[in-house]
């Protein structure tokens, strides 16, 4: 397969918003409302395993991820009621509708980032902080999680932003070492609805929940795995 390397562009943040009224009572404020919460990161997973580059970009609970793996691309978008995933390169994927768990955390959670929540999933585990350190210039807290799998470790900024920046897993069972690193972290960005939308020149198979899980069962469907499982199953 040949390979390309995917890019990423930031662009400056702009603010929306319009003026609200009452009939029949006078106006005391205009108020904005709050726009949907903008991200990007690059995650670098390398160590016992293929060196792995991923590109992120999520408004409000919208997901686009590029992935590069031996230097092909694979293309995931998650918008609404579909989890898309693309071959940019032969311009095919599929359209997956997401179960009703997953649809029902987005109304849940409509302000939630819906990747690089590594530190709430670990910490819901029980992982447990075992001390405060500086990771590239930033204040970190480091947490710990150690269970039957093996051990993994996370780094968080010390903010209320809680942005992971360095994951590190031993896996007990095959000995194995990974490390994940985020780099590049940026918010408040630019990014119309259209970014998360299939190109209109991928030919896409639309497939249902159920008849997804069906054929999954019996083996790989469309041209990539599933990376983020939550957001299609819900949990």
């Amino acid at each position: 397969m040949s390979g390309r390397r995917a890019h990423a562009l930031a662009l400056a943040a702009v603010a929306i918003g319009f003026a609200l009224g009452a009939e029949k009572a006078p106006k005391t404020s205009e108020k904005k409302p709050s726009a949907p919460a903008t991200w990007y990161a690059q995650l670098i997973t390398g160590g016992d395993t293929p060196l792995r580059v991923e590109y992120f970009w999520s408004k409000g609970r919208k997901l686009r991820s590029e992935t590069v793996v031996g230097g092909y691309p694979l293309l995931t978008i998650v918008s609404g009621e579909f989890y898309y995933m693309i071959d940019p390169i032969q311009l095919s994927g599929i359209a997956v509708r997401r179960s009703p768990a997953a649809l029902e955390a987005d109304r849940v959670k409509p302000g939630q980032r819906p990747f690089g929540n590594e530190g709430d999933l670990m910490t819901s585990k029980g992982a447990e902080k075992v001390r405060d350190e500086t990771l590239d210039g930033r204040s970190v807290q480091v947490f710990r999680l150690t269970d039957d799998r093996g051990k993994r470790e996370i780094w968080i900024t010390n903010d209320e932003r809680r942005l992971p920046l360095r994951i590190d897993a031993f896996d007990r069972e095959s000995g194995s070492h990974v490390r994940t690193d985020y780099v590049d972290w940026s918010g408040g960005l630019d990014l119309p609805d259209s970014f998360f939308e299939p190109e209109p020149r991928v030919q896409l198979e639309h497939i249902e929940y159920d008849e997804y899980v069906k054929r999954a069962a019996a083996g790989p469907v469309g041209p990539a795995p599933v990376l983020f499982r939550e957001l299609l199953h819900g949990k």
